[in-house]
């Protein structure tokens, strides 16, 4: 049996591989593969239409705001949301709190002015910045929720004079968030929502079409709201997969339910490596993260004979970001606890080699 505490794509529940499975084969007893299926189909148009029904009723989108299944991952995301609200000659505000957050607002800077109202860059992005002031006249203010390189998150958000949009790649359907605090969220899928290929992302209607420029129409939110997220063709599997998980979400009870067993994971790792003097975490306690929890070793010279026992005992993908190094465990939804229990059991069996 293999722990996979991959970062993304991330692990998967086991019954929605086997439903996807078999749908490649024969999609819903049509005779054909769901990679073979009209996106125009009303099979997979039902499909579509479920997984925006479960993305409202999972996250309690309010009325006024769209769903949309897109293109392109979190990265075209970086230049959308700009292409789309930042006027020409304006300002938008940014929060620095890791590589990702960096790569969008490096986009934003080809449409306006961008204001980076805090950094955690001076200490490589161990702790998420806090003392700082959005600016008022900001077009919006963007944060980015959670940091899997580096293993940090933001466990509350905050009030904002402005639009907040929120990158919530890797924490998405985890814990519980009041949509109507943001103007955007987008989140690539392949963390906690299915697999790579599609990108989810929730918008605040009114706040579209004040940008004053011309947009081309794959990259218009307000084309896209328009077509349905079908202006082309939608990336079909990854809606269906996606809507399979959702659907498995609801079932465990929804994000409440799924937050608890987040909670869960994440306290009895982070008490072993608190607790194991060959281990230490590298986040700042407040900020850290229930998604993707990142330690090193107290010795360099252990960290590779560690990765050994660990594939030994079938777990894999926890090696750190090579930005960083040392250890990640990406512990998503659909991660057992028995899997988080498994690595403890190594952390306490390694006897490192002496030199």
């Amino acid at each position: 049996m293999k722990h996979n505490f991959g970062p993304g794509p991330g692990i998967l529940p086991h019954e929605v591989l086997k439903q996807a499975a078999a749908a490649v084969i024969d999609f819903n007893g049509t005779g054909l593969s769901l990679l073979e299926v009209s996106h125009r189909s009303p099979e997979f148009e039902a499909v579509l239409d479920e997984a925006v029904k479960l993305v409202k009723e999972l996250l309690a989108v309010p009325a006024g705001y769209s769903v949309l299944f897109l293109q392109g991952g979190a990265s075209t995301q970086f230049a959308m949301v700009p292409y789309n609200l930042l006027p020409d000659g304006g300002k938008a505000a940014y929060l620095e709190s890791g590589v990702w957050a960096n790569k969008a607002l490096k986009e934003a800077k080809y449409f306006g002015e961008v204001e980076i109202v805090a950094t955690s860059k001076e200490s490589n992005f161990t702790y998420i910045p806090k003392d700082f002031t959005i600016p008022a006249d900001a077009a919006y203010f963007h944060i980015t929720s959670n940091n899997t390189i580096y293993g940090t998150q933001l466990h509350k958000f905050f009030p904002s004079p402005v639009p907040v949009v929120c990158d919530m790649s890797s924490d998405i359907f985890s814990r519980k968030i009041n949509v109507a605090d943001f103007g955007i969220i987008y989140a690539g899928a392949q963390k906690n929502m299915g697999p790579a290929g599609v990108t989810l992302v929730i918008v605040k209607d009114d706040i579209l079409g004040k940008s004053g420029r011309k947009i081309p129409a794959m990259l218009n939110y307000q084309t896209q709201i328009e077509g349905g997220s079908m202006y082309n063709t939608p990336p079909v599997f990854a809606i269906y997969v996606s809507m399979l998980t959702l659907n498995w979400l609801k079932s465990k009870g929804g994000v409440a339910e799924i937050e608890k067993e987040n909670a869960v994971k994440s306290r009895v790792l982070y008490e072993e490596i608190d607790r194991n003097p060959l281990f230490k975490a590298v986040c700042a306690v407040e900020d850290r993260s229930d998604m993707n929890v990142c330690f090193v070793a107290e010795n360099p010279e252990h960290e590779k004979p560690f990765l050994k026992l660990c594939d030994e005992k079938g777990i894999v993908g926890i090696k750190g970001h090579r930005s960083v190094g040392g250890f990640r465990a990406s512990i998503y939804n659909a991660l057992p606890i028995t899997s988080i229990y498994v690595l403890i059991d190594a952390m306490q069996e390694f006897n490192p080699p002496t030199p």
